[in-house]
């Protein structure tokens, strides 16, 4: 059986390699790393996680994206075993210990008997006999291949900024100031790092960030917009005084032990590791220059001695117009040979990112078993019936593939997170306040209904013992 071609070894790649490998179909999967290195990943192991350690909400019932962890999970996801696996204290969210989970999804792979992992760039498009190709490249999408898309596109490119908080030594910070508590006593109750501003603090804060020194724009990036989910927080600043403090700085929900009081504003630091000896500033993606990120962080109370294991920074990320360029199966109608996976397509997030990974796997795989069945008919010719490749549009991976591939406008489309607003409304009225919730119980049962009606369903209802 010919092989199903995989380039990019991020958490798409990663998690489409998995899923084609346990229906059957050998795959090689191309990752150019460590043979060309980016500007964000400081690893070669694939899905490494270049910027939070936080795949959000596990909340299934009331949240999106745990909602979308929980199909994920029914559908034997590789991603999520190995999230399950790292996990460390978050509240109510899945964090995980960044370097135990991607070593964990190279070894599974590595070990896998139908994947093959080489190392090289693929520069330009894929040779014409892989016919069976999905692209992974992710937001950082060396500039040859990336050149080759668009041409074929037709389209200019479109991308945006993406940031990168800082993450600090926990044997660094004073705890004299600092507290551990879950805002409103979430998860265990005492996840989170917090350290308290009082009004003059805050205010002389926001005065710094806004006078700091930031990172200089090339000339081709000063028209790049920042994606609204991961503002640099000093372009937040920038929207008005009080925006931090009703954002990602708002004291609601947390009682400061040390005064018994609640703070003007609060910094929230998130456990990065396993080990708990690394913290990350949540929602601090920051453009300031490194030696500007010193002074100006170490004014935060609590962290004035502050050691960082990493400065924050800032990364240009590329996405192709997908309601535009490809078809419901998430090929590009202009190449059909070529499915796209990941952020590349416009989605954004850690897990909506393996979760389209996961859908096109399997799309890929079972037009190559079908395939083989006919006589060796190529992968589009011989299709088979769509409602085996797509899920539902009422499931959390139906609703987003149905969004990308068409349900977005081409003419304003920008990178999206998995929400409740992407679902079809339910067939019948319910309360408000009941209303994520009935729609995750739909959701999880017709992704059910999905699986049990798949014909190969068994290949995919556990992680093989390559995962252990």
């Amino acid at each position: 059986m010919q092989p199903i071609h995989i380039i990019g070894g991020g958490l798409a790649g990663s998690e489409a390699a998995w899923q084609a490998a346990e229906l059957g179909v050998p795959v090689i999967l191309h990752e150019m790393r460590p043979v060309r290195p980016t500007d964000a990943h400081v690893t070669d192991s694939l899905a490494e996680l270049v910027c939070s350690n936080s795949f959000r909400s596990d909340d299934a019932e009331n949240n999106a994206v745990g909602l979308l962890h929980a199909e994920m999970r029914l559908l034997g996801s590789l991603i999520m075993t190995m999230g399950d696996r790292h996990k460390v204290p978050a509240g109510s969210a899945l964090a995980v210990d960044r370097d135990g989970f991607s070593a964990g999804v190279t070894e599974a792979l590595e070990k896998h008997p139908l994947i093959t992992i080489e190392r090289g760039e693929v520069t330009g498009l894929p040779p014409e006999d892989w016919d069976n190709v999905i692209v992974a490249t992710g937001p950082l999408t060396a500039p040859d291949l990336s050149a080759a898309i668009i041409t074929l596109c037709g389209e200019d490119s479109l991308a945006f900024f993406d940031a990168i908080a800082p993450i600090i030594h926990k044997d660094s910070i004073d705890f004299d100031t600092a507290w551990f508590q879950s805002r409103y006593d979430k998860g265990d109750g005492a996840d989170y790092i917090n350290l308290p501003m009082d009004r003059d603090q805050y205010d002389r804060f926001i005065q710094d960030l806004l006078t700091g020194e930031k990172t200089d724009f090339k000339d081709w990036e000063k028209n790049t917009p920042y994606f609204e989910g991961c503002m640099p927080i000093e372009v937040m600043a920038e929207r008005g005084s009080e925006t931090l403090r009703f954002g990602p700085m708002k004291p609601v929900g947390l009682t400061n032990p040390h005064t018994g009081e609640q703070a003007h504003a609060v910094v929230q630091l998130r456990q990065d590791n396993k080990l708990g000896t690394l913290y990350n500033m949540v929602g601090f993606q920051t453009k300031l220059k490194y030696g500007e990120q010193n002074r100006v962080f170490r004014t935060i109370p609590g962290l004035e001695k502050a050691v960082f294991a990493r400065m924050g920074g800032l990364h240009r990320n590329t996405f192709i117009n997908s309601p535009l360029v490809l078809d419901d199966l998430l090929r590009m109608r202009a190449a059909p040979r070529l499915r796209f996976a990941g952020q590349i397509t416009g989605v954004e997030g850690y897990v909506e990112s393996a979760a389209i990974g996961l859908i096109t796997g399997r799309m890929a795989a079972v037009e190559r078993l079908t395939a083989n069945q006919t006589d060796g008919a190529a992968p589009n010719t011989a299709q088979p019936d769509t409602v085996h490749l797509l899920p539902p549009t009422t499931t959390a991976h139906g609703a987003l593939i149905a969004h990308i591939t068409g349900g977005a406008d081409a003419k304003t489309f920008q990178p999206m997170n998995v929400n409740f607003g992407l679902f079809p409304p339910l067939e019948s009225r319910v309360k408000k306040k009941e209303r994520k919730a009935a729609m995750s119980r739909r959701a999880l049962a017709h992704m059910t209904g999905w699986i049990e009606a798949q014909p190969e369903k068994g290949a995919c209802a556990a992680v093989r013992d390559a995962a252990e």
